[in-house]
């Protein structure tokens, strides 16, 4: 999962990079593994810095003044596909045609597929292992196609039209056009998000696209709206131009972003993030009275920071137990689940919450999470709940049982990394330490967000089904998808170049000096 912005301001002679790297800086809880930004200034000239690392590190002020231009497109990184080499951290940029830029989130599930095609028929080297690359260049070639020294609005949406039937997989992504303007477009079945909105200035009307609409909230822009599934956006200093470039499939939204990753803030497909985990907290207590029964003996409801604490205080409200606060978090550490390797995990865990006796002592207590993946965070916190005095430990999570790996761009790779594969739940509550473990029902999970939006009636729900609404993946896919990307052989891939090849990045030199 990524995080990714583009912003073009009415103003040319003014510079696009406060909102860039004050958006950015919103989406971090998207990625924390690498971050960058390109912005285009006079004559279509780049300028770059990306590195890996947060926002705040990768951009000091000394680099941010360097980034001149009207527009540009910034990302945040945590690895799927590839690796976490700088080199892979995006934007990526291809010269040809006209100087292409590019922000992508998601994961494509034809890529090897897609590789072929840029080397024995369009021709085009591919630097990476990153399927961002690969969706870069396929659009290149497409747009290469037209022959023309400039191109225009027709020219972008026909590449476009031409790329659905090329790319498979769930993906949002962000392309600026040097010297031209920005490009969006989503997966036709709306998997991963891509919000747009406008702010009024004294020079006209400034634009921005986003992974989720907290940035352009923030940063005051209004009237934000989803790009469809299957639509692209064209934005210029003239304004904006919406297709529909390809035939929307089943709208199948990633459940998981109201689940986990999105900001509580955010409001996503029209839907609140915030008051879709406060149904889902709801519905939670419901599988909890059914599990432990009505004459439970829960003492207090405690969230395990920060993603459910709104599910957490709904599901102490309904099962009319007292709600506390139990972890005190350190902020300056980073996701676990969204950390690249186990061990980066298993140490993080201790050093990023920190038990207050007080609520634990002598208490059976009810821990609620948003899901349960690998079980190593969830296995860490039952220790220090029971290291600080709790009697007992129920364990309960906002999400039905995760037992098969995630496609579209979310790192759960190989079933054999995920806790609840099988096992039964009182397998996964041994494995873990608790008591007992609750699970969410799909069912109530899947009602608690639709509930808010009438035009959704399905969800991305793979990961609990093993059914993938893409429609092409099958078992020799995910065996070979596993095989790539367990951690256990991560380290035998090629080695990626630890420079960026492409534009000039000065902020990568100084690191390394």
């Amino acid at each position: 999962m990524c995080g990714i912005i583009g912003v073009i301001l009415a103003d040319a002679g003014q510079d696009a990079i406060t909102d860039l790297y004050e958006g950015l800086g919103l989406l971090q809880h998207r990625g924390q593994d690498a971050a960058g930004i390109i912005t285009c200034g006079e004559k279509g000239r780049l300028y770059q810095c990306k590195g890996n690392g947060l926002v705040r590190d990768v951009f000091p002020a000394t680099q941010l003044v360097n980034l001149i231009g009207s527009m540009g497109v910034g990302h945040v990184r945590y690895p799927t596909a590839g690796t976490s080499s700088t080199s892979e951290a995006q934007p990526f940029y291809v010269n040809s045609p006209y100087g292409l830029v590019a922000a992508h989130n998601g994961n494509l599930t034809n890529a090897s597929d897609l590789k072929k095609f840029l080397d024995f028929e369009a021709h085009r080297h591919v630097n990476t292992d990153s399927d961002s690359e690969l969706l870069l260049n396929v659009f290149a070639d497409n747009l290469q196609q037209t022959g023309k020294s400039r191109v225009n609005e027709d020219d972008i949406f026909k590449a476009l039209r031409t790329l659905y039937t090329q790319v498979k997989g769930g993906y949002a992504c962000i392309i600026m056009i040097a010297g031209y303007g920005i490009v969006g477009f989503r997966d036709p079945n709306g998997i991963r998000p891509l919000i747009y909105g406008s702010r009024k200035t004294e020079h006209g009307i400034d634009y921005m696209l986003a992974s989720e609409s907290v940035s352009l909230e923030a940063l005051g822009f209004k009237d934000f709206q989803d790009v469809k599934p299957g639509q692209a956006i064209i934005i210029t200093r003239n304004g904006l131009t919406i297709k529909q470039c390809a035939d929307p499939s089943e709208f199948t939204p990633c459940i998981f972003e109201y689940v986990y990753f999105a900001r509580p803030d955010s409001i996503i497909d029209d839907i609140s993030v915030y008051n879709a985990r406060l149904a889902l907290g709801e519905a939670l207590a419901q599988a909890v009275v059914k599990k432990l029964g009505p004459e439970m003996d829960i003492d207090v409801v405690i969230p395990v920071p920060d993603t459910s604490r709104a599910s957490a205080l709904q599901c102490s409200y309904a099962l009319n137990k007292i709600y506390r606060e139990g972890f005190v978090k350190n902020r300056y550490i980073g996701r676990t689940f969204i950390m690249p390797g186990q061990k980066e995990r298993v140490k993080s865990v201790r050093r990023k919450l920190n038990p207050m006796t007080t609520e634990f002592a002598g208490k059976n207590v009810l821990l609620v999470d948003d899901s349960i993946v690998r079980g190593t965070t969830s296995k860490e916190i039952i220790q220090m709940a029971r290291d600080a005095g709790a009697k007992k430990v129920y364990f309960a999570s906002c999400a039905p049982a995760i037992r098969f790996p995630n496609v579209y761009g979310i790192n759960m790779p190989t079933r054999q990394e995920l806790i609840a594969f099988g096992r039964t739940d009182e397998q996964v509550a041994d494995a873990i330490g608790a008591d007992s473990v609750i699970y969410q029902e799909l069912e109530d999970m899947v009602h608690s967000v639709a509930k808010f939006n009438p035009d959704i009636n399905n969800f991305d729900l793979s990961v609990f089904t093993g059914n993938y609404v893409t429609g092409d993946i099958d078992e020799p896919y995910i065996l070979r998808l596993e095989k790539q990307r367990s951690e256990s052989t991560r380290s035998l891939k090629i080695p990626a170049a630890e420079d960026v090849i492409g534009l000039h990045n000065r902020m990568h030199r100084l690191l390394n000096k």
